[in-house]
């Protein structure tokens, strides 16, 4: 039976979800990128707000969701169940990286004392002194979560061809996308990814720019929100703590859905 705190975050989660509350505002921008009866990595999927819209934009969809965290995955489990859309969204224990096996998650405690788990993030070793520079803090959770790589995993089940990839990892974008290398490079999946300069920085010895490069050596075309209006870019802020990208590979244009993205990319 699942504890209270679990059902409480999940009824919200699900309400949320049935009113369109609380989504970023790239969201809306998924309708343009899904269609027919693709196959989508959610990974970072905290509580599945972005496999339901998935489900909601494209009801054919596959949908796999990653989330390393416990708490965050019992929740997910409900908000799968209480939505009726658990024949499209299969929820996956585990954190994503560049070798399976396993790694610790932090989950800072915010200075109101409530659990900061929208800031876990994955780690080798346990951090000394703050858990992340980008946030207050007054602790912190650990617990050992199971790591896959998406080249591995799709290996194991299967998975012939990925759509698109949907990746909000708090710092961990580059060994995620390390271990996703042979997947990227055969589908060329869609991908809305949001990249944190600081925690690339701080806690992974990475950056934007080298995120940015991993998919401009791949013919991607990088774009963002600026404002109201989509913007073709081939920059990371690096100055900001986080912000979400869309990249769109030229040689899967053609089968966008009508939108956005089709006409920016045929510009």
């Amino acid at each position: 039976m699942p504890s209270l705190r679990v059902l409480g975050h999940a009824f919200r989660a699900w309400r949320r979800n049935l009113k369109w509350r609380k989504h970023e505002p790239e969201t809306p921008y998924l309708a343009d990128l899904l269609s027919g009866a693709p196959v989508c990595l959610h990974v970072g999927a905290s509580d599945g707000r972005h496999s339901y819209v998935m489900t909601q934009v494209a009801p054919k969809a596959t949908i796999y969701a990653f989330e390393p965290a416990a708490f965050s995955y019992a929740v997910l489990q409900l908000t799968v169940a209480w939505h009726g859309i658990g024949k499209q969204v299969t929820p996956v224990h585990a954190a994503v990286g560049d070798r399976a096996g396993e790694m610790l998650l932090v989950t800072p405690r915010k200075i109101s004392g409530r659990m900061g788990r929208a800031y876990a993030f994955v780690a080798d070793e346990a951090p000394d002194g703050k858990a992340r520079p980008d946030l207050q803090d007054t602790g912190r959770e650990i617990q050992t979560t199971p790591v896959v790589t998406i080249d591995g995993f799709c290996a194991e089940r299967g998975i012939g061809k990925v759509d698109f990839i949907r990746m909000d990892i708090e710092g961990a974008e580059l060994i995620a996308l390390r271990g996703a290398e042979r997947v990227i490079d055969r589908d060329r999946p869609h991908m809305m990814l949001e990249i944190h300069p600081l925690m690339l920085a701080e806690r992974f010895g990475g950056t934007a720019e080298q995120v940015v490069a991993f998919f401009k050596g791949r013919g991607y075309r990088m774009f963002a929100l600026n404002g109201d209006r989509l913007e073709e870019r081939f920059d990371a802020a690096s100055n900001l703590p986080w912000k979400d990208y869309f990249f769109i590979h030229p040689a899967r244009a053609a089968r966008l859905p009508d939108g956005v993205f089709k006409a920016r990319m045929a510009a």
